[in-house]
């Protein structure tokens, strides 16, 4: 890393709070503070505390966990090639992203064999651009959730120069260009006329397109998931459940995005009634408490955001063989498992929505969840 990334590391590390591992877990605060007009923001809580060392191993929900609690298949899957979009780079991810597949008995994905590759956006080896404490964070649970959902996909890492609107389209069309046939994006911000004048670099046919619905519980749609050419990902908080068939429970995760848009038309596929236009969230998965291995935080540290759950589902869409779109999650609707639990509204019991389906997970469709989350790759 060069003199000016290392400073910016430095500062990046202070702007968010990071401080060395604590002998009790504090509160979780954001990866990457506030952006600002023009910016977009990654989407990852983490708290400093909660960090473990390598030999005592992870802290939080695993590959292993997330392979039972989906029905994921024991077979190895395709190695397509899933891209993903984000800002700054990521000095060790390579070597986080071994700790966490070793640990899950995952098979090596490296430059050396060809799986993993990290570009800027322009698509070359170098320059990458100056790291960044936060998005190297989000880098990093990027990768070892594609890996936790299709470990024989190839990772292509594409890091932008910024978060600017202009900087993180630029990293999507190059990993479509380089190959990918599934984009994750783990970052957003507040629809509006200025990010919608990117749209068109989220559309791409025969490319599945992925996007975090947002941390902030119910409230303004979150750009790019709000692009009707995304699909869109909200959160769940997962738990282990003996009494029932499938092991596991979930419920709507208390901060996971929902929001109605105010530009968006509403596509055709979506079917609710008590939002006009495009709603969010498509679908959903766990975004609570996921173990990663981060270096610059000392070891494990568990993570939580929908951040996790999208490229989660990039990862199963790449495994399933097949270039999903919107669409195609709500006519397989009843192929994914129903979240009936919970709300996105921290303040109370859905008083934020008056109880409506945009912010109460219930029966059938709601925005916080979607149609519901993966019953294996059937919905894909």
């Amino acid at each position: 890393m060069n003199r000016r990334g290392i400073g910016l590391l430095a500062a990046a590390v202070a702007v968010a709070g990071f401080a060395p591992p604590a002998t009790a877990a504090t509160a979780p605060r954001a990866a990457c503070p506030d952006a600002g007009p023009g910016l977009l923001r990654c989407l990852t809580t983490y708290s400093p505390g909660a960090a473990r060392a390598l030999a005592d191993g992870p802290a939080g929900w695993g590959a292993d966990d997330l392979a039972s609690a989906y029905g994921l298949p024991a077979t190895p899957g395709p190695e397509t090639v899933v891209g993903v979009s984000i800002a700054y780079d990521a000095p060790n991810l390579e070597a986080d992203l071994a700790a966490y597949r070793a640990q899950y008995g995952l098979p090596p994905c490296t430059t050396a064999n060809g799986c993993f590759r990290k570009v800027n956006q322009q698509g070359l080896s170098a320059p990458l651009p100056d790291a960044s404490f936060g998005w190297a964070l989000e880098s990093t649970l990027d990768v070892s959730m594609v890996s936790a959902a299709c470990p024989s996909c190839r990772l292509l890492v594409v890091e932008g120069n910024t978060p600017g609107f202009a900087d993180l389209a630029a990293t999507e069309d190059t990993a479509v260009r380089l190959g990918a046939s599934v984009v994750s994006n783990s970052y957003g911000a507040r629809e509006g006329g200025a990010p919608l004048a990117f749209a068109s670099h989220y559309r791409h046919p025969g490319v599945a397109v992925v996007a975090s619905s947002g941390d902030a519980g119910f409230t303004a749609a979150s750009y790019p998931a709000v692009l009707a050419t995304t699909i869109a990902v909200g959160g769940t908080s997962l738990a282990r459940d003996p009494s029932s068939a499938r092991g596991w429970t979930e419920s709507a995760w208390q901060y996971g995005g929902s929001g109605c848009s105010a530009y968006i038309a509403k596509p055709s596929w979506q079917r609710d009634t008590h939002c006009g236009k495009r709603t969010v969230a498509d679908l959903a998965a766990a975004a609570e408490d996921i173990a990663i291995h981060y270096t610059d935080a000392g070891g494990w540290l568990p993570v939580n955001g929908t951040s996790a759950s999208a490229p989660f589902v990039a990862g199963l869409i790449a495994r399933s063989g097949h270039a999903s779109a919107p669409s195609d999650v709500y006519a397989k609707a009843s192929s994914f498992t129903d979240v009936t639990a919970g709300n996105n509204d921290p303040s109370g019991a859905g008083k934020k929505c008056g109880g409506d389906y945009l912010c109460v997970a219930g029966p059938g469709y709601d925005a916080p969840t979607g149609v519901g989350v993966p019953n294996g790759l059937t919905g894909f």
